[in-house]
This record gives structure tokens, sequence and C-alpha cells, in this order.
């Protein structure tokens, strides 16, 4: 019986080549996006609405999953998006708003679909984190810290739901092609503020770095994998060699060293 998945964020980057990858592998998938009368005339697999920020919309598409499927096998936990700003400078509005897109929207969804999977005694969850969860990062602070968040909920959930049949774990990419940084928010660069040329190097930077990034094909098919791996681990990476050592380097150095290794690669 073909596996049911469900994909938050699927109308573009990531979460689309992963939808269109599990489809042609003749997956039962359902992806998300705010507004899917834009994408399901052109997208084969099934598109719902969803809002993560909003309970009620959360309950309605994983109803609309359970409705027309019966069941659902996997959740991977995708929709975010990006933030920018020196810390001393970006709006903690943004910064809320931020954690309430990346962090408690994924916790939301795992909270609705874990009494169906506990119902069936089975079920995989992964949430698609980030290398930056491993360290904060000079002028992507809330991205560091909202994604490092989800990862620590998930070791717990894992471990609280084992019992139950279900799987959880994080999959955490380094740089991949997407359209991020259309949908970043942004702090303002103000060429008055004291961090306006790092802030503006930095910005430069991060987008270099996405068009440069992995194809995100590659993710698709390690989350395919996980699908089929009966007891994953906690954390996996993807991502360039030096991205997912980053994160070993930092628990070898000291401190000190590791951020003037930091600081050095930021120009800062």
């Amino acid at each position: 019986m073909s596996k049911v998945v469900l994909i938050s964020g699927a109308s573009s980057g990531l979460g689309l080549a992963t939808a269109l990858y599990l489809h042609k592998k003749n997956y039962t998938v359902f992806g998300t996006s705010r507004k899917p009368e834009r994408y399901q005339a052109i997208y084969p697999f099934t598109f719902l609405e969803l809002e993560n920020t909003h309970p009620e919309s959360i309950q309605r598409c994983v109803d609309a999953v359970l409705t027309q499927a019966g069941r659902l096998d996997v959740l991977i936990n995708n929709a975010g998006v990006g933030i920018t700003g020196p810390m001393e400078e970006i709006e903690l509005a943004a910064v809320k708003e931020h954690f309430e897109v990346n962090c408690f929207g994924p916790v939301r969804l795992i909270q609705t679909v874990l009494p169906q999977m506990r119902k069936q005694q089975a079920g995989l969850i992964v949430n698609i984190t980030s290398i930056a969860a491993d360290m904060g990062l000079p002028f992507r602070g809330p991205y560091s810290a909202a994604k490092g968040a989800l990862e620590r909920m998930t070791e717990a959930l894992r471990m609280e739901t084992k019992a139950f049949g279900i799987r959880i774990c994080n999959l955490a990419p380094g740089d991949f092609v997407s359209d991020i940084a259309a949908r970043r928010h942004y702090a303002k660069l103000e060429e008055d503020s004291p961090y306006f040329k790092t802030y503006e190097f930095s910005l430069a930077q991060m987008d270099e770095h996405v068009d440069r990034g992995i194809d995100p094909m590659v993710i698709a098919k390690k989350l395919e994998a996980l699908i089929h791996n009966s007891n994953p681990s906690v954390r996996y990476k993807v991502g360039a060699p030096l991205q997912k050592l980053s994160g070993i380097l930092k628990s070898l150095l000291p401190s000190r060293i590791f951020e003037k290794l930091l600081m050095n690669h930021y120009k800062l």
C-alpha cells in the first residue's frame, strides 16, 4: 500500500522537490501552501491549504488528509522562512513571528498528527531544521535559535513517542538552491547603522551560498531513505563538507577559537 506523506511548504524549494520526487516514486503525496489554488493545476500531487500559525488551519489540513487517504504515514515538517538582521536592530515582533512559523507551527502540526499515528501504532515525522542550529550565526541569530529550539523539542518528542511505534528525527540541511532569499524577513539595511558594512557583506555572502548550494533533490532522496529507515538517528546533516563539519569543530575547539573562525569568515 502506498505510504501517505504530508509535506508542509510544498509550493517551492525543498518542499516542492521532495513532493515531486515522492509522487514520481508512487507515494500518496499531500503538499501544503497558503494559496493552494495557485499550484494545484500545475503540479501532479494534491495541494491543501495550510497556515501553520493558525491551529484551525492545521486541524483542517490534517482532517483533509485523513478524509481523503484514511491514514497518515509520514509528516515532513518543512514550512519555514528566513530572517536576517543585527540583533540590536531587528524588530522583536519579527522575531516572535519567526518563531511562530519556524518553531511553534511545526510543533502544532506534530501535536495534531500524533493521535492518528498513535492509533496506527506507526508513523514518521521528519523536522527540517538547519546546520545553522549548531551555532548562533552572525545576523541570523533568530533563525539559528528557532531551528535549535525545534531540534531540542524533537529530541524530547522522539523519546516520549517511541513506545507508540512513532519515529521522529531532524534533517538539517546546509545551503541548498532555493528561493529563500525572496522570502526572508530583512531588518532594514540602514547606511547610518554601525552594522551597515558587515551586515551588507553578510547578506551578499548568504545569497551567494544559496546560489551555489546543493541540489534540493539530494535532500529529497535522503528523505525517502528515512521513510524506509526503521530506526533513524536523532539528526542527519546534508550539505557541503565544511558546513557539516562546523558543528563538530564547535564541540572540539575552544569556544574563543571557534568564535574567531566564524568572525573571520564573516569579516567581523
